[in-house]
């Protein structure tokens, strides 16, 4: 760790640097006792193709985005308190290497490293900030995650009724619960998921009635009412119905591709390679 670097010009600078990469469209970095710890290009699976991404590590903190054709801008900024993050490393197949997921409460996604000992880096640097940001907040390590997204290419088929087959008219919906891929008849309901929005999300047909299930007998226990699922106290929770497709893609699938980006960038004056982690 590089605690030493808190409220040090060389700090204030790189973090300076990163908050200029991304413009007037990102957040204020800088805060007292901030420290960026490294940054690099990962790639990232999202739902229709994996993209590469660009990551800055910082003592309390992760921050990611898209990377703009051949320049040093980047755009959809992406930040995630360290105290909320549990990495879960990914077995080796011949297809995927070097691979491991970043989850959260809200939104968990898998990344991959251009090499073993890039990934064992990663890993290990966050891991320890995790470690430490908990320890100075006092808090516990997340228990609850969000699903991460099956990728459109991993199936051809709805994984919940296995009859319908995508095409070009048929399209594909993921379950905000279970991350699977579906068609518009196995995903018609929405229900309320507080930890990922304030309002009701597309859910696959299993899955809301797991959740029904749960919330009744919530109600029960609680003694709120019957708990029926007509009661109105229980369709609070539930929006049943047809749901359009408006929310199924992400901020970042909807911004088209990334076009050719370097594999090697000079990021500071000074010239840092990817990946770089300050010492």
């Amino acid at each position: 760790m590089v605690d030493y670097l808190a409220n040090t010009e060389i700090n204030s600078q790189r973090i300076a640097a990163v908050e200029s990469c991304f413009g007037a469209s990102g957040q204020p970095l800088a805060l007292p006792g901030r420290v960026l710890l490294g940054e690099g290009v990962l790639t990232k699976e999202c739902r229709k193709k994996a993209k590469p991404r660009i990551f800055f590590l910082f003592n309390d903190i992760l921050v990611y985005g898209s990377i703009v054709l051949n320049k040093r801008k980047y755009r959809s900024q992406h930040i995630i308190p360290l105290e909320e993050v549990t990495l879960e490393p990914l077995p080796e197949t011949l297809q995927a290497k070097n691979r491991w997921m970043i989850k959260t409460a809200k939104k968990s996604f898998v990344v991959s490293a251009a090499s073993a000992t890039e990934r064992q880096e990663w890993i290990s640097h966050i891991e320890e900030c995790v470690r430490r940001q908990l320890l100075a907040t006092g808090l516990q390590p997340s228990t609850e995650h969000a699903a991460p997204w099956i990728p459109d290419k991993a199936t051809d088929i709805c994984m919940r009724c296995t009859q319908t087959r995508f095409s070009a008219l048929t399209r594909r919906h993921h379950c905000r619960k279970c991350g699977f891929v579906v068609c518009a008849e196995c995903s018609r309901e929405r229900f309320l998921l507080p930890r990922l929005s304030p309002k009701p999300l597309r859910v696959c047909s299993l899955c809301f009635r797991e959740l029904a299930a749960q919330k009744q007998k919530e109600e029960e226990e609680e003694d709120r009412g019957p708990g029926a699922l007509g009661h109105p106290a229980f369709l609070a929770g539930a929006v049943c119905g047809a749901s359009s497709g408006d929310d199924d893609d992400s901020d970042e699938d909807r911004e088209g591709g990334d076009g050719d980006w370097p594999s090697r960038v000079e990021f500071y004056a000074g010239g840092v390679s990817w990946s770089s982690f300050h010492s």
